[in-house]
């Protein structure tokens, strides 16, 4: 098995994150604070940023200020309730303390989500307390049982809000539904890994626009670390069983956290206790079980003594006492404390283990936000850890497989899931139409001899860590959707366009596309199906804007990987990148950047990891499924040949040596023909 890292982002390490200001607050919570008057207010920052914190700024503010009469927070397991016990913010120069009273803090309550945590709820929404914690589910059952109503004039703050969702089958999407539309709440909803791309809606789009929201990328947060200064995201491919074969992926010196697979995955032997047992064994003998904590001592073949906590263990009184020792506050601080921690469902978000440096999830996992959640795990800053890891093992598809269609698509799920990864990790890109009238920005940075007037200017601001690109012939979006889109939700037209299958298998493994047929016709399908509201204008804006940041990220990416770095320009290779690639050709224009192929930097990765053999057989079960022109496509490609034909005075000619220019003439005579055969109404 090869193990090549996909992704390697760098980091600067300034420092400037876990700074606080006058009043106790890093910047992300002091840009949070800064909105504290917005009704409706959603927070978009990495795990670890301090979410729990920043609401609890805002949530005091609401109390004394505001004429909100209740907070209630809300979180997705007992577990994660613990991030809002008492805080002195005072002592860190904030105004307030935050309190719960612990009969309010019903996460620390025995018993279930139902029944008399419900009750104790009600009695708090009739009391004089300020401030009640829950889980998801006993908030969805004291909906239900109160009314909407109950409810008035209070701050209701949802954590790990990427739990809701609009399906009307989602309580707690349904509820807060109902919430906004009566109007009478405060909400702050906060997540660390927000895609509307992931496999439903969060909230109905006339909901979602009644929210302002505040971002906090995942570069700033690491950009501004004092220890981590390199992440690597890589997937693997294994033969046969993965208990085998782990050891090439994990490291027994690096603290990690091992998610087996599903016992539904295709992964998975179906045995989990047998296949921890199995990992046990690779990493050596077995010594017995810690009497304190319950963790298991396994001696390496180099004579270290491993402390593993196996949080797979359906024996409740065994994995009680593992997870208690976890988050035993004693030793949070303490790195030796345990090496390893294996785990099926539980052990990923709010799950807080600072020393983690390795995440190694077994099995595909389908939804990019239980990727974003298992990475955020290993990507909390620590002394003396400068690199973390995320690795997904997958398996081969086998030459004897009869589910290799199954195979085919995890693998695609896979790139895909780390196509995206990039894009989450990269600094943001703001782009500009070039003009005779552009000139620089203050605080942008455009490299060697400056601004130049005569070229397409790439300039970068370090602290806010945003990009600058001027493009020649982009086109720019008129409305105020279009222009929130462009800047804040790029990725997820991203999250959209490398999910489509049809896009995915094609920009990997046809031989003859052109990338327009993608970068063009099936971006642009996306961008119309999931914002059909927008004019064409501006789905052709948000289109060229999402187009330009993959592609542009995928660049910089192989320019990176191509040139040797000394230590010092790794931290700049992402930046170095974008510029080398916009100084190489001759001007950066629209048609330049629709004209390369999104998924060309993944093939390559590809074909560094996964066996020659195993290539062969999944480019031949695409290849197998290939299909011509769908009428809808066609109609597409001929818009495009009309826009062709006003540009250059003639139309797109079926015998040109220009690939695209022959796929627009072939497309047109689809078009035609699906015409006269009636397939259009």
């Amino acid at each position: 098995m090869t193990t090549i890292p996909c992704v390697s982002v760098s980091y600067a390490t300034n420092g400037s994150s876990t700074k606080a200001n006058e009043f106790g607050m890093r910047p992300m919570q002091e840009r949070a604070f800064e909105k504290r008057g917005e009704q409706y207010l959603l927070i978009k920052s990495p795990p670890a940023s301090g979410k729990s914190r920043a609401l609890m700024f805002i949530a005091l503010d609401k109390l004394a200020n505001q004429g909100v009469k209740q907070a209630i927070i809300v979180v997705p397991e007992k577990s994660i309730g613990s991030s809002f016990h008492d805080e002195s913010l005072s002592k860190h120069g904030f105004w307030a303390d935050w309190h719960v009273e612990p009969m309010w803090n019903l996460c620390d309550a025995p018993g279930n989500d139902n029944g008399g945590k419900v009750k104790a709820l009600g009695t708090f929404l009739e009391s004089g307390d300020k401030v009640l914690v829950c889980t998801h589910a006993t908030f969805r059952f004291a909906v239900d049982k109160f009314g909407i109503e109950a409810f008035d004039d209070r701050l209701i703050a949802v954590d790990e809000f990427h739990h809701v969702s609009a399906n009307p089958d989602n309580k707690l999407g349904l509820h807060l539904g109902e919430f906004i539309a009566r109007d009478r709440v405060h909400v702050v909803a906060m997540t660390g890994s927000y895609f509307r791309g992931d496999a439903e809606a969060v909230l109905a789009p006339q909901d979602e626009g009644k929210f302002e929201s505040v971002t906090y990328t995942y570069y700033e947060q690491l950009n501004g670390y004092q220890y981590l200064k390199q992440l690597d995201i890589g997937y693997f491919f294994y033969s046969d069983s993965y208990a085998d074969d782990i050891l090439k992926v994990l490291n027994s010196a690096e603290k990690t956290i091992i998610h087996i697979p599903n016992v539904n995955s295709r992964e998975s032997t179906k045995d989990k206790i047998k296949e921890v047992e199995h990992i046990i064994e690779e990493l050596g003998a077995w010594q017995g079980t810690d009497p304190v904590t319950g963790f298991q001592l396994v001696k390496t073949a180099e004579g270290r003594i491993l402390r593993i906590a196996d949080l797979v263990d359906d024996d409740p009184a065994k994995r009680d006492r593992v997870s208690a020792a976890l988050k035993d506050p004693a030793h949070k601080n303490n790195r030796d404390h345990v090496d390893i921690i294996i785990a099926l469902g539980m052990a990923k978000e709010g799950f807080d283990w600072i020393w983690c440096e390795h995440a190694l999830t077994v099995g595909y996992r389908s939804s990019l936000t239980e990727i974003v959640q298992i990475i955020g795990r290993a990507t909390r800053d620590a002394p003396g850890k400068t690199r973390a890891r995320f690795s997904n093992l997958i398996a081969e598809p086998a030459a004897a497989d009869d589910i290799v269609t199954e195979a085919v698509n995890d693998t695609l799920k896979a790139i895909a899931a780390s196509l995206l990864m990039e894009q989450v990790l990269a600094p943001r890109f703001e782009f500009k139409p070039k003009n005779p009238q552009s000139g620089p920005t203050p605080g942008f940075d455009y490299g060697e001899g400056g601004y130049d007037s005569n070229k397409c200017n790439v300039g970068f601001n370090e602290e806010s860590g945003k990009f600058q690109i001027e493009i020649k012939g982009l086109a720019t979006p008129k409305s105020e959707e279009a222009t929130r889109i462009c800047q804040e939700d790029l990725n997820e037209v991203i999250a959209a366009f490398v999910q489509d299958k049809t896009t995915i298998e094609r920009g990997l493994f046809d031989e003859e596309l052109v990338p327009e047929e993608l970068t063009q016709v099936r971006m642009g399908k996306i961008i119309k199906d999931k914002f059909p509201h927008l004019d064409a204008e501006d789905q052709e804006a948000v289109r060229q804007h999402a187009v330009a940041a993959l592609n542009l990220t995928q660049k910089a990416k192989e320019v990176a990987a191509g040139s040797s770095l000394g230590e010092e320009s790794v931290n700049t290779a992402f930046v170095d990148g974008v510029r080398k690639f916009a100084m190489d050709v001759r001007e950066l224009d629209i048609d330049l950047i629709d004209r390369v192929n999104p998924f060309g930097e993944a093939y390559a990765i590809l074909a560094k990891t996964m066996s020659e053999e195993s290539l062969k057989q999944v480019a031949a079960a695409i290849a197998a499924k290939r299909t011509s022109l769908t009428p809808e496509e066609a109609k597409v490609i001929a818009k495009r040949a009309v826009e062709f034909k006003r540009e250059r005075g003639r139309l797109p000619s079926i015998s040109s040596s220009d690939a695209w220019e022959k796929h627009l003439a072939e497309g047109a005579a689809a078009f035609v023909r699906f015409k006269d055969e009636g397939r259009y109404e």
